[in-house]
């Protein structure tokens, strides 16, 4: 294929065969228990220098608990996969974890704009819709997948994709490489000891983020059952042998929403969009996540109460429970 042009974005490339290999021989199909802490998962699956990625973000459904471990064991120099992210990187990158993020939206706030206008965080550009179609490249295991995305954009210039003449039509169309993230965190509603877990609602790509990713920690409102999987397997999305934690943390997208479980909570949300400088996140972050051993300190932190009523003001419950 010719080559018309390429994007100058810095971009991580993987070499698939390997990559399949390593999941051939790490990955085992065996029905094993993996339940464990947050602490444990991400001391374990969670390294320095990793490619991360997940699916949705903070405002809805994100594995908010699992990035405040991250932030809470001080992981260094991650790369982020930022697709319809938020508060995600902001909290990341105010924790020192990133030094770089691939961005589908970079995010919300004053600290991590600085963060990135300093160059003390990398970015390259992407769209969300492509680097989810990045997901889905590296979930069918090719080196890469073509979209009418991108052409003709300033972002296109900024990303690392390519622009080739197509050998069945002679048309020009733009290649996105395909990403293999070393570790997925994904917040789920329901999961079992397994990994068999379910997702309700909205979705972006949680089954190609998983099946891409070489490590997999899963959250989940509930662990229910085994029995309760195979009575109704259709409504599994990630199956277990892709998985290889599973993290019982309810209320774990909170301060975001888990449609049709709990809803926003407005109050923290202001309170970390106050944060005008690295000052002011610290003092976020002391509060919610140093200040606080794991999730269950931090749910107490908020209040059951509080809680209690962002379940109540969650109203809509049709079609995101089984």
């Amino acid at each position: 294929m010719e080559v018309i042009a390429s994007g100058q974005g810095e971009t991580r490339l993987w070499d698939i065969d390997e990559v399949r290999q390593w999941k051939a021989e790490k990955k085992s199909r065996k029905l094993a228990d993996k339940v464990t802490t947050e602490k444990e998962a991400v001391a374990a699956f969670v390294h320095d220098g990793d490619y991360i990625s997940y699916d949705l973000s903070s405002m809805v459904r994100g594995p908010m608990s699992l990035e405040r471990e991250i932030v809470r064991q001080r992981k260094k120099n991650l790369w982020i996969a930022a697709k319809f992210t938020l508060l995600d990187t902001s909290i990341l990158v105010g924790g020192g974890c990133v030094s770089k993020i691939d961005v589908g939206f970079a995010g919300l706030g004053k600290p991590l704009f600085r963060a990135i206008e300093e160059g003390r965080v990398k970015t390259v550009d992407w769209s969300n819709g492509t680097l989810a179609l990045r997901h889905m490249a590296g979930a069918m295991g090719v080196p890469y997948l073509p979209t009418r995305a991108l052409g003709g954009t300033d972002t296109f210039k900024h990303s690392g994709a390519k622009q080739v003449v197509d050998p069945f039509t002679s048309k020009v169309i733009t290649l996105v490489p395909a990403v293999f993230p070393d570790v997925a965190i994904i917040h789920v509603n329901q999961c079992d000891k397994y990994g068999n877990a379910r997702v309700f609602g909205p979705t972006i790509s949680p089954v190609e983020t998983a099946m891409a990713s070489r490590r997999v920690i899963i959250s989940t409102e509930e662990i229910i059952p085994t029995e309760e999987i195979k009575r109704n397997p259709g409504l599994t999305k990630i199956p277990y042998y892709i998985v290889d934690a599973v993290v019982y943390a309810p209320w774990g997208g909170h301060p975001g929403t888990c449609p049709g479980w709990y809803t926003y909570d407005a109050d923290n949300l202001n309170e970390f969009f106050a944060a005008q400088n690295d000052s002011d996140m610290k003092k976020y972050l002391d509060k919610y996540v140093y200040g606080v051993h794991d999730h269950f300190e931090y749910l107490e932190l908020i209040g059951i109460g509080k809680l209690m009523k962002l379940k109540e003001m969650e109203t809509i419950r049709e079609g995101y429970h089984s």
